[in-house]
């Protein structure tokens, strides 16, 4: 039930994504809406009035300190769905949504969300799923930020976007300050792990973009331990 319902891997993982015949029955009859990159769709705090799904595009969750300082929480992609804790609970939102790229998406109200649940129950396990999914990367990642250095996360982190953003030749398209946004660190140390790897010949590095070299090498050093 539970690998039917979500594609997940064993370590758990920044993105909730549903199988494409749930994520149809969630979203059966709802509009496409087209967003410009860069667009916000709702604001850290917000009311909450809408789930939604990415049918196209990258949608970037963030979560902003009183003093403005961001941390890049993850990144929703095609058959993800996000904002649903706050609209679940009612509640405010507890990260800020923006469009990463032009992007597709479909969405619920609060009121359509629930109808569907009662309407089709294998909905409810489904949500408690993806809610699941949120609350283990969570924990990961406090413990990656707890107990591993630098050199691990920012590893793992290339790992999971090279599967995710990286173009035909292999790159991924990020800055260094970018990167360090969803690292929580500063440009500075992002800067000088990513030139000890590239002297490492475990990845190649130009203006805005970074290509894995040797993926074995890279995965080695994310498994690596803070001790």
């Amino acid at each position: 039930m539970a690998s039917q319902m979500l594609e997940m891997e064993e370590r758990p993982q920044p993105r909730a994504m549903l199988t494409e015949d749930l994520f149809d029955a969630l979203f059966a009859g709802c509009t496409h809406e087209h967003y410009r990159a860069g667009h916000h769709l709702f604001m850290q705090d917000d009311i909450a009035e809408r789930v939604y799904g990415v049918i196209e595009g990258a949608v970037e969750i963030a979560l902003y300190s009183e003093g403005g300082r961001k941390l890049v929480a993850n990144l929703e992609t095609e058959k993800c769905v996000f904002g649903e804790i706050a609209t679940l609970d009612g509640g405010t939102r507890t990260a800020t949504a923006t469009c990463l790229t032009d992007a597709t998406l479909v969405s619920l109200s609060r009121r359509q969300l629930f109808d569907r649940i009662e309407q089709h129950p294998k909905l409810a396990t489904t949500m408690i799923g993806l809610l699941c999914a949120r609350l283990r990367y969570i924990s990961a990642e406090l413990g990656d930020q707890a107990l591993l250095k630098i050199e691990a996360r920012l590893a793992k982190r290339l790992s999971f976007l090279s599967g995710l953003i990286k173009d035909e030749g292999g790159w991924i398209h990020i800055s260094q300050s970018d990167l360090a946004e969803f690292l929580g660190a500063t440009r500075e140390s992002v800067n000088k792990t990513l030139t000890d790897l590239r002297k490492s010949k475990l990845i190649d590095v130009k203006r805005g973009a970074i290509k894995i070299l040797n993926d074995r090498g890279l995965e080695r050093i994310g498994a690596a331990s803070g001790d």
